[in-house]
């Protein structure tokens, strides 16, 4: 009785139904799905003395390869779940967080770690790189929810209001434009500081081809897959009548596979294949079908590194954190980013409650673990026990925090929309489009 695989076997089926459940339930109250398997996982570890010790230092490629697969699938469903096509003035809060917040974070979080910390220059590009990026797997409280048809609108009205579009937008695209200054770190520790040592080699391949790979090939692979899907000849293999939607699964794999050999930026290739094939008989409901498979499997995944990360943290995790980077993570998280963002979207689409909900919203998470731990396999940093502490400090303050936060900020902005909607149009459903 209790032994230990029916006690695994029970405690995953027990998570993966609360992972079905807890997003309808928590959905209006200051309690979010990631901090409850957090705080989980955090609760088993330190309870079940004899379960093995999740150290992300130990067990570095399981922890890099499970977090990558996680964000490309979450990339994958940001990109089908965006109903607004592309364009310079429609996504010009994106363009605006991505060109604007996203430097003004690095430079700001890597003067932070140089000045409070005092780590070097390697290490303090690294950290500002892993953590400048939105998350896509963790702001799903903020972000659009499934895409919406020419018959049917989102339930909610929330689909292509401001703020769910801008954060899931720029968490679409910037998990693979921080990779740049990931690459930058590594060639920062290996060469050194000398510009002449790393400059050259990194605007040529680490911005220009690696950046440029990523959307070309992201481009051509979602043309093509999105011709299979909606307008295969033989209609036996147009997966579009079929509802086939592990095929979603399929994209993202070819996608991320094919960018990497030729030297590209996976996370870029995914996002844009995705936003592609929705592009591709937009309103077809076959994207539901993608996009809910998708979701699904992120989820699950989501779920299982949120315990991992709880385990690793009741296991000492944050044992070497003091004042100095819990100072550097409250900076971050409630002057940094805020202040970027909102500095960024001065004059932009956004009203101004929605401004600063996007410039606070800037959720830390799961992307972050990877880029960290992929730079730890392949550059020259000493101390990555602390640099792993830090991440995961601020990586669990934000779960905290935003997940706080979240409901209430986002029912707030929702009522306040529709308010002014129906004064201004006298039709609620009006509301996504209005800025308050």
């Amino acid at each position: 009785m209790f032994d230990g695989p029916s006690l695994v076997f029970f405690a995953a089926g027990l998570a993966v139904f609360m992972a079905a459940v807890l997003p309808k339930i928590l959905r209006d109250i200051p309690v979010s799905m990631p901090m409850v398997f957090l705080g989980a996982g955090i609760l088993a570890f330190t309870v079940l003395r004899n379960l093995p010790d999740p150290d992300p230092v130990r067990y570095a490629d399981v922890t890099t390869h499970l977090t990558e697969v996680c964000v490309i699938i979450s990339l994958m469903g940001a990109g089908l779940a965006l109903d607004r096509p592309v364009g310079w003035r429609r996504w010009s809060t994106t363009w605006r967080m991505l060109g604007l917040a996203m430097p003004l974070t690095l430079l700001g979080l890597t003067l932070l770690n140089l000045w409070l910390l005092g780590v070097g220059l390697a290490a303090a590009v690294l950290v500002a790189a892993a953590l400048a990026p939105t998350d896509p797997v963790l702001a799903s409280e903020v972000q659009v929810g499934e895409p919406a048809d020419d018959e049917e609108e989102d339930a909610e009205g929330e689909a292509e209001d401001e703020v769910r579009f801008g954060l899931t937008s720029e968490a679409g695209l910037n998990d693979g434009l921080a990779f740049p200054f990931v690459y930058l770190a590594i060639a920062l520790s290996v060469v050194g500081t000398a510009p002449s040592a790393w400059l050259p080699h990194w605007l040529a391949v680490d911005v220009l081809w690696r950046i440029g790979m990523g959307v070309l090939l992201g481009f051509a692979t979602g043309k093509g897959l999105s011709r299979v899907f909606f307008s295969a000849r033989l209609e036996s293999i147009r997966l579009s009548n079929h509802s086939e939607g592990f095929v979603a699964l399929a994209s993202t794999f070819l996608a991320y596979g094919i960018t990497e050999m030729l030297d590209g930026y996976g996370f870029v290739a995914v996002f844009v294949c995705a936003v592609t094939i929705r592009a591709a008989e937009r309103t077809h409901g076959y994207h539901r079908v993608l996009h809910s498979y998708v979701e699904q499997l992120e989820r699950l995944l989501t779920v299982v590194i949120l315990v991992l990360l709880g385990g690793a943290i009741a296991r000492g995790l944050l044992a070497g954190i003091g004042w100095r980077e819990i100072a550097v993570a409250a900076a971050f998280l409630l002057l940094v980013r805020p202040l970027a963002g909102w500095i960024s979207l001065l004059g932009g689409r956004p009203g101004r409650r929605e401004r600063l909900a996007i410039a606070f919203f800037g959720v830390r998470g799961i992307g972050s673990l990877y880029y960290l731990g992929y730079a730890l396999g392949k550059g020259n940093f000493p101390g990555g026990e602390q640099l792993w502490a830090m991440i995961g400090l601020v990586v669990a303050s934000s779960i905290v925090l935003h997940g706080v936060t979240a409901a209430p900020v986002m029912n707030r902005l929702d009522r306040l929309r529709e308010r002014v909607a129906e004064e201004r149009f006298g039709d609620g459903r009006q509301a996504p489009d209005t800025p308050v």
